[in-house]
């Protein structure tokens, strides 16, 4: 006679809940399915696929670099973002804790508000939260450095520096937005004028970007023949300033110069400038920080992986969104991007 052996019944309330739970996965894949389908015209054509090679990556998986003289975890960069804001003190103390957990870099946004007053310099000085170990940058506009400089005022520069505790300086060249903006400045000498007298005196890192509209390839191979730390493109497609300044103006100016925000060049169009330049030029700035229009892990990895220079990718409105509260929120959406990286590395190459 066969016996019946019962199993446990903590046992079978797990083997029924793995049931139970396995029925509503599949249940919830007939539900989905038809809602889950890509089209073939959406298809991402700039990587090719391979699934068949590598196992799911570990987490923290990606491999320490060095960019900008510093060991780098992963290869993000915070791009300025922040000037003299309500908000500017709690924005900038959580991209800093990022950047210290995660082990990549910052630029300040516009440090003018604290050249001459120390009011907001709490707001700038993070060093202590960001550690040595990682890239942190003070900012001034070129109109700023012009004018520092033609008043025999490159000390200032240098104790802004100093004060920071900052790797160097990232001078923003933005002439667009100085142009529309009521308040603007204007630019009276050739920026690369400016840079050149910048780099003979300052005798410190100095990193180059525009705001928002990226730069042609005869602006980046006059760039990339000076001494500079590197080049931050700023390309046409993330925060536009020049739109943003034509939001403030009256109904004349935005219908007179409403073209101007279409001007300009995309991320991937200046990765090939940048690569037929150095192929072409004897260069000494040699290293890109890649942003304007970069939306997530899937954008960065392919632009630092077409780019031919040693590269990292910058990110402003996406951390901007999740940096203005409670630390956790960016936190999370930063641990989803690297390990969207590893996935990317793991699985991905760039056609």
């Amino acid at each position: 006679m066969k016996v019946m052996h019962k199993l446990p019944q903590a046992t079978a309330n797990l083997k029924n809940l793995d049931h139970a739970q396995t029925s509503d996965r599949k249940k919830d894949h007939i539900d989905l399915a038809f809602e889950s389908r890509v089209e073939q015209a959406l298809l991402d054509k700039r990587f090719y696929y391979e699934p068949m090679l590598a196992a799911h990556p570990e987490a923290n998986s990606l491999k320490p670099f060095y960019f900008l003289g510093k060991k780098q975890a992963a290869p993000i960069w915070v791009s300025s973002m922040t000037g003299g804001t309500a908000m500017a003190g709690i924005i900038n103390r959580n991209l800093a804790k990022a950047c210290k957990e995660f082990g990549f870099g910052m630029g300040l946004g516009s440090c003018r508000i604290i050249l001459d007053d120390d009011t907001y310099l709490p707001d700038f000085q993070l060093r202590e939260l960001i550690g040595e170990e990682q890239n942190f940058y003070a900012n001034l506009g070129i109109a700023q450095v012009e004018a520092l400089l033609d008043n025999g005022k490159l000390q200032t520069i240098k104790d802004l520096v100093s004060k920071l505790d900052a790797d160097g300086l990232i001078v923003h060249v933005n002439p667009t937005q100085e142009w529309l903006q009521p308040e603007g400045d204007r630019i009276k000498h050739v920026p690369m004028d400016t840079l050149k007298r910048l780099l003979d005196a300052f005798n410190g890192s100095v990193i180059v970007k525009e705001v928002g509209q990226g730069m042609g390839p005869a602006s980046l191979q006059a760039l990339m023949t000076l001494p500079l730390q590197a080049i931050e493109f700023a390309a046409n497609g993330g925060t536009n300033f020049a739109k943003l300044e034509l939001f403030r103006a009256n109904e004349d100016k935005r219908a007179s110069y409403g073209g101007i925000p279409q001007l300009g060049h995309s991320a991937e169009e200046m990765v090939e400038f940048c690569n037929h330049i150095a192929n072409q030029w004897e260069i000494r700035c040699n290293e890109v920080i890649i942003s304007g229009g970069v939306r997530d892990f899937l954008d960065g990895y392919y632009l630092i992986n077409k780019s031919k220079l040693p590269a990292v990718y910058g990110q402003a409105s996406e951390m901007l969104k999740r940096a203005q509260g409670e630390y956790e929120v960016l936190q999370q959406y930063i641990q989803e991007q690297i390990r969207g990286l590893e996935l990317a590395t793991a699985y991905l190459k760039v056609r």
